[in-house]
């Protein structure tokens, strides 16, 4: 059953929001796609409000989904099938607005009722509301959750896997992933001083943070419309995480070198490194998917920046190399995403256990391939925006085994003796999860 129809609306409400957040659901719990792709669409012809509303919900849902099944299949004969198996992200949707959000009860109820209607569901609207009734006169929401793997919003395989892993950390991990990420930005210092555009922003009253680690970076207090901050439109700033903002500077650029940015978009460390060191020979930015690429563009002229952009499999560089060896590279591999699920909940229902196994052989491709394109005494910085360890130390430990003319610059590990690298988890000093491991290769005998 294909949801991208237009949007529902009846009798009584010009739009009725939750069977929009319903379709938005369904397509990325039943058809695996991503919040990225459906939901800017769903959100493309309403006010800003109610843009921020179904955002809100469709995200709530998604970090709250195994106690949000949980209580669906105590109050729920039956699976429900074909036409109507969009009726149980109905359900699940009026679960999570009355349990976790501040919508009055009685809004809660009806509207979610009604979102039946123009969803080809309209004989469920009875069973909806006889669920959501029970589950508010039966108070199942204050029930304590069966297990820990419910409670902490992760689907079994991932939280297994960080269990085992981070055995002391896992509640501090699990309670930083459910939270809403705050917003970063990044001072474009080739536009505008940080101070500047501080005092820019203490004039407009908003409110933000500075960070002890990061020159330029800000971190704002409470969520907006970037758009319709000052100099959004002059590219005075780019929103950045803060994790994201180190690999510019872990790379350290210097005058006159030549760099590639592999798996390079949206480019925001292209740009980040650009900014850092403005004298480069040049800065070429690669990326496989053309339509991902068209954003590296947006950015370096919303910024005002120049990049040379490759489109090109980083896995196959004699397809796009012109055999000039770069001083540096920096490769943000593909990877699980799992260290940015607190920004983007729908990845931890998109991504499957198996999945893991491929990105590992994938970065170790791309690794193997690109090592090539560097010059000897040359730099690469891998990371990655996971907190798994295959994709992590595990993957750099290996490639040092194979690599002779590979060596670790320890210099920012968190333990270069057993685990190489950097590895930053979700909420650590407000950044989200990431990794970083600088390489560098041996000078020519």
């Amino acid at each position: 059953m294909n949801y991208k129809n237009k949007p529902v609306r009846t009798k009584h409400h010009p739009l009725n929001l939750r069977a929009e957040a319903a379709k938005v659901l369904f397509q990325i719990l039943e058809e695996g796609k991503s919040a990225r792709e459906c939901l800017p669409m769903a959100q493309e012809k309403l006010k800003d409000q109610d843009k921020a509303w179904l955002q809100e919900m469709v995200y709530g849902v998604l970090r709250n989904l195994p106690i949000l099944q949980y209580w669906l299949r105590q109050l729920l004969d039956k699976p429900l099938k074909n036409r109507y198996k969009i009726v149980e992200h109905v359900i699940m949707l009026g679960f999570y607005q009355l349990a976790f959000s501040r919508v009055s009860q009685h809004a809660a109820v009806s509207e979610t009722v009604s979102a039946c209607q123009g969803l080809n569901t309209d004989a469920m609207k009875g069973l909806v509301n006889a669920i959501l009734r029970t589950f508010l006169r039966d108070e199942v929401f204050k029930g304590p959750s069966p297990n820990e793997q419910i409670a902490s919003g992760l689907p079994k395989w991932l939280f297994k896997k960080l269990k085992l892993e981070y055995q002391d950390d896992i509640t501090d991990i699990v309670s930083n992933m459910q939270v809403k990420a705050p917003i970063w930005l990044r001072v474009n210092t080739l536009q505008i001083s940080s101070d500047k555009y501080k005092t820019t922003l203490n004039k407009a009253n908003v409110e933000y943070q500075e960070s002890n680690d990061h020159d330029a970076g800000l971190v704002l207090i409470s969520g907006c419309d970037i758009t319709t901050l000052p100099g959004f439109d002059q590219g005075w700033f780019a929103v950045q995480d803060g994790a994201a903002q180190l690999a510019a500077s872990y790379l350290e650029p210097k005058a006159g070198d030549n760099i590639l940015d592999c798996c390079a978009a949206p480019g925001g460390k292209t740009c980040n490194i650009l900014e850092l060191q403005p004298k480069l020979a040049s800065l070429c930015a690669l990326e496989v998917d053309p339509i991902r690429a068209k954003r590296i563009e947006e950015n370096l002229e919303r910024l005002q920046h120049t990049a040379k952009i490759i489109i090109g499999d980083a896995s196959k560089p004699n397809i796009w190399w012109d055999k000039q060896q770069f001083d540096r590279i920096l490769l943000d591999a593909p990877c699980s995403a799992t260290g940015i699920i607190r920004r983007h909940p729908d990845v931890k229902w998109l991504r499957k256990a198996a999945d893991i196994e491929v990105l590992v052989e994938l970065q170790k491709q791309i690794l193997d391939a690109i090592w090539l394109t560097l010059k000897p005494g040359g730099t690469l910085l891998y990371a990655t925006c996971s907190i798994l360890p295959e994709e992590n130390h595990q993957q750099v430990s290996q490639f040092l085994a194979r690599t002779p003319d590979a060596q670790l610059d320890n210099s920012f590990c968190n333990d270069s003796t057993t685990k190489p690298g950097r590895q930053i988890l979700p909420g650590e000093q407000q950044m989200d999860g990431f990794y970083y491991a600088r390489l560098l290769k041996s000078e020519a005998r």
